[in-house]
């Protein structure tokens, strides 16, 4: 079934996960879109981009929603005009959507040994905690860069570095859950990270933290 999953995280907050199976033809099919997603369809050279577009609308339809409600602003965040907020990420044969009356960012990863190459660039902050020949030091790295991705998403600012501007804290993989802060040009901002696995993939999101 080509909707894989679904994680109700709370009465506000949805996660659907799509596994891309079908042919495009298949996923094109009773599927409506504006004018501006087929201009941007048919512009798509990869077919696996292509099938990762409309799996993301089958998504939107599981939720009750259609492309024609979607829209971005002019960085590029995806937005509903109800207010409701939403968040995409797509990697290989998988697909996912966030759903949530809170600003949310979400992020899903194929866990890859060549993570391990670039760790320098975005997870030094985290080398107190990490530890380069645990079993689960992939896992690990690939949910700091989902964090630090949908942490991104969710502030959309230019300039943030993920090595240099997000820290994620310490965490175990079996506990799902972290927290995060971003310090950026004078903020400092509290993040709550869920975290699950999908086969081989990572599935990441954030919400920022609400002010008590």
């Amino acid at each position: 079934m080509p909707l894989h999953k679904i994680i109700d995280h709370n009465p506000d907050t949805q996660i659907l996960v799509w596994k891309i199976t079908e042919t495009f033809e298949e996923l094109s099919q009773g599927m409506p879109l504006k004018e501006k997603s087929a201009v941007r369809l048919s512009g798509m050279k990869s077919e696996l981009h292509q099938r990762a577009f409309l799996s993301v609308r089958k998504l939107l339809q599981q939720a009750g929603y259609s492309d024609f409600d979607l829209h971005y602003d002019a960085f590029g965040k995806p937005y509903f005009e109800d207010g409701r907020h939403i968040s995409i990420s797509h990697s290989h044969e998988f697909s996912t959507i966030i759903l949530s009356n809170r600003n949310t960012g979400i992020d899903l990863e194929m866990q890859r040994e060549k993570i391990k190459v670039i760790a320098h660039k975005f997870a030094e902050a985290e080398s107190d905690f990490l530890e380069p020949e645990a079993t689960d030091y992939i896992q690990k790295l690939t949910v700091i860069w989902g964090a630090k991705e949908a942490i991104f998403k969710i502030r959309n600012e230019t300039g943030i570095s993920f090595k240099d501007h997000i820290k994620v804290a310490a965490f175990d993989i079996g506990q799902k859950q972290t927290t995060a802060m971003l310090n950026f040009q004078q903020k400092h901002i509290a993040f709550d990270i869920f975290f699950d696995e999908v086969e081989n993939f990572t599935l990441v999101y954030a919400f920022e933290k609400q002010s008590v």
